[in-house]
């Protein structure tokens, strides 16, 4: 079907869709119904073109007649709707009137339904009021009123049918006028222009919100109405009856939901911070609801109490500065606060008994942060009513933080846990927050109450009660210093004393014990009493985490004091590896504290202990290396390189160089036989023959990679007797199957050693092998390697900084590496594309001292500023954009034609994007 054959005139369109689209509509059917995807892109390019075609405005109207089905019905009226909003200027002269008539009477003969038809028509009316208003139509909202609540003009609907569709007319304006692209001055007109009337539109909406017999349906979208004005920035001060009329809506359980939002909508308005006296009038409103919270709790009425806390919650953290600042009327906040706080210790357990207090936690982040802001008089006098407080908030969290009996946390879905844990944390952080303003005083306060817990045997307590308090340390141990508490040695000497039989309770003994490692490391003679109990529990694999984050922790923290205990955690150690009792992630984790542990042994007890740990490790690898490949032998090979990987990152023999050194200044010699370099010396025939089996294996090469790479950060220059090996191995690698993880082990080569006269060789020999692959796989297709593209970006971006030399070889094809960064602006990976402006900025910048540099630039310097225009990404790097005019040697005139550059370049993305002359290009 040829569209614009069709639409030779007005009269001829509106018979043929009378006559096909009327009766068969098939492009409505297809866009609606037909699950071919293509039949319903040939629908919705045709049906936009007919909308956007100056026949919409004659045809949109026959597909509105009450004898169409729905789906044609919302089809005229969203091509109505295009029409005003996009086709403005092809409105035909002196046709505002009928349209505006015509319009509003389709309202009115909707008003009854369909709802989807009849929003759009409303969408299309307050477009309409947005094009004219306030010069054509200055009167447009008064008029709206009087016709639909009078009838005139609206003759096809009831009176309360009209009401709704007023309604839904006054809620989209608003929305309109947000959603629309205007330019912002006018939209600041029109906002102004719509706040005039808020006065007439405000006291509609309170009539029908007080009227008794006024339907539900009625009053819960007036407040919708309400909701949306809002966006207008209406003044609070200009709604005080308004919002009366809200709360008392709180009272009927079909408007509950409705009136909480629209009520926090209004108190959350920032700029009523400007009205204190109306401020004031609503806090004894929200004091108001209290006793309708009490019974909701009383009778486990999650969503009313979830509902009358946020409205408390918005007005007090929204509002918190104004409120303190009348300090005349503390009292009222005060009561506020109260409040706040009873949601805060709403009975029950987060989430399955309630959902309420997790609102409040910000509101004392809040509170805190203005109260320490203001004046010294003022902050003075509210520290004095409010630390108690605080106080009293901190024993509501930790009783909120608390863990149900285990019969019910049995029970407890894992989704449940999951909120519950994520709770917690939120918990934690609050308490760490809190700690600022109470100071040392409260962790004294904790302390007290875990030793009554602990010694006074005439009432026991429960492991939550304990485990609560613990938390409670823990949280403020984790971010703060609390070197100078003297609580914390107490503390220690209680945590032996605990009896752990419940998995909660010893966790967070473990995470206690973890959170204050770097306190042992200043008091080392403490280390006998909480590490017997963390390796203890690296036996219980429910421990896991917590266990081995504690131990890494403390080994990272207290290496240089643990040599008296090293045999023990050694031994433990390696006793849970050889068991297999945890997880992957978590043996990786012992492996690192080993790594810290050992390389602060004294040097001579390090390299037999070090074997010791591995030896096992490598007999295993040997076994596997020597079994045919399979899918069952693949993971323990990676997962003993990963062991491997682990323990060498954190084995950093300098750390300990550095802190003798600070002890006896004196030089100390290099390390010539580093153990990490004689473990891997005995490792390397046993890995070349693993990666004889297992070239074509990525996992696999990516461990034997990461092994390497994590060792060589560690090592850096102590790694050099492995150098010339580890290039053959790496070029063995590369050649067989190309990974990203071989080019970013090159380019930590290149980064540590690339000024090393004694390897250069190597180096660039590895250099020049590497590129020259990559290169081919450009020419084959380099579009399913991104990462490689990306690592090669970034290997040579570190040639060119570290070893710019290295680019005088005669073996290395500049050209070639120049086409496959033009190849690679072209790929959609933001890292690659990134990576790739990152390359050609360190080209241009080497143009003047490596001369083959140079002669490419200038023989394809105008092919990379084309490519960039091409992709419109030549704002994505200014120092790229800025050495392009340093390639081209412009002239002092023509850098001073810089601006005149970008505006050309902007011209050309809009251009290029179909924008040009839109409004959007006028804000660009």
């Amino acid at each position: 079907m040829v569209v614009w054959a069709l639409f030779e005139r007005a009269q001829h369109i509106q018979q043929h869709l009378q006559q096909t689209y009327c009766c068969r509509h098939p492009e409505l059917n297809w866009l609606y119904y037909d699950p071919d995807m293509d039949k319903k892109n040939v629908a919705q390019k045709w049906l936009t073109q007919a909308q956007a075609s100056p026949q919409a405005w004659h045809f949109c109207w026959a597909l509105l007649q009450p004898d169409k089905v729905p789906e044609i019905q919302f089809f005229g009226a969203s091509t109505l709707h295009a029409k005003i909003s996009r086709h403005w200027s092809d409105l035909p002269p002196g046709q505002l009137d009928s349209l505006r008539s015509q319009l509003i009477a389709q309202v009115g003969q909707f008003a009854s339904g369909p709802k989807m038809v009849l929003t759009r028509l409303c969408v299309a009316l307050a477009s309409l009021v947005l094009h004219v208003l306030p010069e054509t139509w200055p009167t447009a909202v008064p008029d709206l009123l009087c016709a639909f609540q009078t009838g005139e003009g609206v003759t096809e609907a009831d009176g309360q049918a009209r009401c709704l569709a007023l309604l839904e007319l006054l809620a989209v304006l608003p929305e309109e006028l947000q959603s629309s692209r205007i330019p912002a001055s006018r939209r600041s007109q029109l906002r102004s222009a719509l706040a005039v009337d808020w006065s007439s539109v405000c006291s509609l909406f309170q009539q029908l919100l007080q009227r008794p017999d006024a339907p539900c349906p009625v009053r819960e979208r007036v407040l919708r109405c309400v909701s949306s004005w809002l966006t207008l920035g209406i003044a609070l001060k200009d709604s005080e009856g308004l919002l009366e009329s809200c709360f008392a809506l709180l009272k009927e359980s079909e408007l509950f939901d409705t009136a909480v939002e629209t009520i926090v909508s209004i108190i959350s308005q920032p700029d009523c911070q400007r009205f204190a006296d109306s401020l004031l009038k609503v806090v004894p409103q929200v004091l108001g609801l209290q006793e309708q919270l009490k019974k909701a709790v009383q009778d486990g009425d999650m969503e009313t109490s979830h509902g009358i806390c946020r409205i408390a919650v918005a007005l007090g953290e929204t509002h918190c500065r104004t409120l303190l600042e009348q300090v005349d009327r503390w009292q009222g906040f005060q009561a506020l606060v109260s409040m706040i706080m009873s949601c805060t210790g709403t009975p029950g357990h987060y989430p399955v008994d309630e959902t309420s207090s997790s609102l409040t936690l910000t509101f004392w982040y809040t509170l805190q942060d203005d109260i320490t802001s203001l004046d010294v008089e003022r902050q003075t006098l509210y520290l004095q009513i409010y630390r108690p407080v605080y106080f009293q908030l901190v024993d509501v969290l930790l009783q909120k933080a608390s863990f149900p009996r285990d019969e019910d946390y049995a029970t407890w879905s894992a989704d449940d846990k999951e909120q519950f844990r994520t709770y917690r944390v939120d918990i934690s952080d609050t308490l760490m927050y809190v700690y600022e303003l109470l100071g040392p005083e409260l962790l004294r306060n904790l302390y007290d109450k875990l030793g009554t817990l602990l010694t006074d045997t005439t009432h026991p307590s429960s492991w939550q009660d304990i485990e609560a308090l613990l938390f409670g340390f823990q949280s403020i141990a984790e971010t703060v210093d609390v070197s100078y508490s003297d609580v914390i040695p107490g503390l220690i000497g209680l945590i032996p004393l605990i009896t752990a039989n419940n998995v909660q309770l010893a966790e967070t003994i473990m995470f206690t014990i973890g959170s204050l490692a770097e306190w042992l490391a200043d008091h080392s003679l403490m280390l006998a009493s909480v590490l017997p109990v963390v390796l203890h529990g690296l036996s219980n694999p429910e421990l896991s985490v917590a266990c081995v984050s504690a131990l890494k922790r403390i080994c990272r923290e207290c290496r240089h004091d643990l040599h008296l205990h090293a045999s023990d955690i050694m031994a433990v150690s390696q006793a849970v590896l050889v068991k297999d009792i945890h997880k992957s992630p978590q043996c990786m984790w012992i492996m690192q504290a080993l790594g810290f542990l050992l390389s602060a042994l004294p040097s001579d007890e390090i390299l037999g202990k070090l074997l010791s740990l591995v030896t096992p490790h490598i007999q295993q690898l040997e076994k596997l290396a020597n079994e045919p490949p399979s899918s069952a032998n693949k993971l323990p090979i990676v997962h003993i390189l990963g062991l491997l990987a682990n323990l060498f990152s954190t084995f950093d023999l300098n750390k300990q160089s550095e802190r003798l050194e600070v002890m006896r200044p004196v030089q100390t010699p290099p390390h010539n036989n580093n153990p990490v370099v004689v473990v891997l010396q005995q490792a390397f025939p046993l890995i070349q023959i693993i990666l004889n089996k297992w070239l074509n294996e990525p996992e696999v090469v990516e461990a034997v990679c990461a092994a390497f790479e994590k060792s060589l950060k560690t090592l850096l220059h102590d790694f050099a007797p492995l150098v010339t090996q580890l290039c053959e191995l790496i070029g063995q690698m590369f050649g067989a199957y190309p990974q990203a993880s071989a080019l970013d082990l090159t380019r930590q080569l290149v980064h540590i050693f690339g000024c090393e006269k004694d390897l250069f060789s190597p180096i660039t020999a590895l250099l020049e092998l590497i590129t020259n692959i990559t290169i081919s796989i450009f020419q084959l297709g380099s579009r399913d390697h991104p990462d490689v593209v990306e690592s090669f970006m970034q290997l040579h971006i570190q040639v060119l900084r570290r070893k710019s030399d290295l680019y005088l070889s005669d073996r290395l094809d500049i050209k070639a590496v120049f086409y496959c960064g033009i190849l690679s602006f072209k790929f959609p990976e933001t890292p690659t594309l990134k990576a790739t402006c990152l390359l050609f900025t360190e080209l241009i910048s080497h143009c003047e001292d490596i001369p083959v540099v140079r002669e490419v630039l200038q023989e394809d310097g105008k092919l990379l500023l084309q490519t960039l225009l091409e992709v419109r990404y030549l704002c994505m790097h200014s120092a790229l954009y800025k050495h392009l005019f340093r390639l081209f040697n412009c002239s002092h005139r023509e850098q001073v034609s810089k601006r005149r550059m970008k505006d050309i370049v902007k011209e050309f993305a809009l251009l290029s994007r179909g924008l040009q002359g839109t409004e959007y290009a006028a804000s660009y």
